[in-house]
């Protein structure tokens, strides 16, 4: 089993930043793809940013430019999303997700809520 635990979620007005973590504890394999999710009310969820080990990032093209995830340097199995210019759709519950193989694993997710 893996946990994933997050934070960093809040009330941001538009054109502000924010900055999430979602750190990995438990049964953790080094080759892993570690990425947030988000989901709107009414909405499917849809992959904001991914990274694998250090490969170059993968982002939506909603975010591409504005948001950056990255690995901790001393702890590579947390990770960072840097939110910059936030909009108002960028509102919804981030989640971060953990895959190694076949497996895969959710967190419980962090609200973000951006006002104009």
């Amino acid at each position: 089993q893996v946990q994933l635990v997050e934070s960093g979620g809040a009330l941001v007005q538009a054109g502000g930043s924010l900055r999430l973590s979602c750190s990995a504890s438990g049964n953790i394999f080094s080759a892993n793809t570690m990425a947030y999710f988000r989901q709107a009310p009414g909405n499917e969820r849809e992959m904001v940013a991914s990274i694998f080990a250090d490969e170059e990032p993968t982002y939506a093209d909603s975010v591409r430019g504005r948001f950056s995830i990255s690995r901790d340097n001393n702890r590579p199995t947390t990770v960072y999303l840097q939110m910059n210019s936030m909009k108002p759709e960028d509102t919804g519950l981030y989640v971060c997700n953990y895959v190694s193989g076949t497996r895969s694993f959710w967190g419980q997710g962090t609200q973000v809520i951006v006002s104009s």
